[in-house]
Order: structure tokens, then sequence, then C-alpha cells
């Protein structure tokens, strides 16, 4: 039987660190590639690498978040399947969580945010992108794992990702928004597809 070592788990906490501060950096860059650019053009290399690390600490910073969301998902999960004791009841339980936690992400921004006039569709984009690409991942990882993996990969790539974005989500900054999001879908989808292959190995 697969054991989680303390090497393991040490293996899992540094790369998803890694992972965190690069795809930070990524986003970062590409969100403002204007300014980024810019400073390639003036030759200015000195503040284009403190850009650069001031995004790989705060990668690291999304990440630390990432993997506590994670452990204690994996915790919750235990304990969801010991007190309800049916896989299936736990599931229904988790759609539920699902749909309400995808409805409170537009609606609670949308009465919080909008102005007369503001279109509804950019509230509503985020968690139809949140739950496609979250419908991907626990696609891959029941493929890679069991059928029944699906829904409490589900749960955790959408529930608990929004949890984590709940700072970026209370303030109207879409940059903000943007720059926590992707690092932490990030973070959530490699520590989800990567910890069973750990287990194996």
């Amino acid at each position: 039987m697969a054991k989680m070592t303390s090497r393991k788990v040490v293996r899992l906490f540094f790369t998803t660190l890694l992972v965190g501060g690069i795809s930070t950096i990524i986003t970062g860059v590409l969100y403002g590639y204007k300014e980024y650019f810019g400073y390639l053009q003036d030759l200015r290399f000195t503040k284009l690498l403190l850009e650069a690390s001031w995004l790989f600490i705060l990668g690291l910073v999304f990440s630390a978040v990432s993997q506590m969301g994670f452990f204690a998902y994996l915790t919750v999960h235990r304990f969801g399947l010991g007190f309800f004791k049916s896989p299936q009841v736990w599931n229904v339980i988790q759609i539920g969580l699902i749909m309400f936690a995808l409805f409170d992400l537009a609606y609670f921004r949308l009465i919080e945010f909008a102005k007369d006039g503001d279109s509804y569709v950019g509230y509503i984009l985020f968690p139809v992108i949140l739950f496609v690409c979250s419908l991907l991942v626990a696609y891959i990882k029941s493929k890679e794992t069991n059928k029944g993996a699906f829904i409490p990969a589900l749960f955790f790539m959408i529930v608990v990702t929004i949890v984590e974005w709940i700072p970026a989500l209370r303030q109207d900054d879409l940059s903000w928004l943007i720059l926590m999001a992707v690092p932490l879908f990030v973070c959530n989808t490699y520590q989800l597809l990567t910890l069973h292959r750990i287990l194996k190995s």
C-alpha cells in the first residue's frame, strides 16, 4: 500500500511553491505585458528583475494558501466520508456546495460591486470559466485514478479555490482577481494531479 512519507510531503511542498512562484510571474507579465515590455525597451533590467522577484514572492504566498486549502480539504473529505458513511451521500452534498459556491461567486460580487448599467456578463464569466476548467481537471483526475474521484476533485477545484480566492474577491480590482486566481488554480491543479503520482512512486 502506498504511503505518504515525510520525504514525499516535503517534495510536494517545495515543488508547489515553485509552481506558485513561476505561475504568478507568468500571469503578472502576461497581464501587464505593456509595462514589462517597456522595461525591456528602456533597458531597465534592474526594475524588471525587482518586479519579477516581487511577483515570485507573491506567488510563494499564493502557493502556501493553496497548500493549506489542499490539506484542509483532504481532512474534510475524510471526515465527510466517515460522518455520512456513504460516498454517494457525501457526493450529493458536495454537488450542492459546488452549486451554492458558483452562485455566490457571481451573485455576491454582482450586488456588491455592480453599478447601474453594468453588464452581468463580467460577473458570470468567472464562475463559468472556473467551472469549465475544473471539469477538465476533475476529468483528468478521474481518468488517472478512478471514477469516484471526479466529484471530490470538482469540489476541491471549485469550492476550495473560491475560499482561497476570497481576499481578491472582496476587492473590485480585475488585475488583483486574475493575479491571484490563476496561480491558485494552477497550484491546486498541480497538487491534485500530483498527489496520486507521488504516492505511487
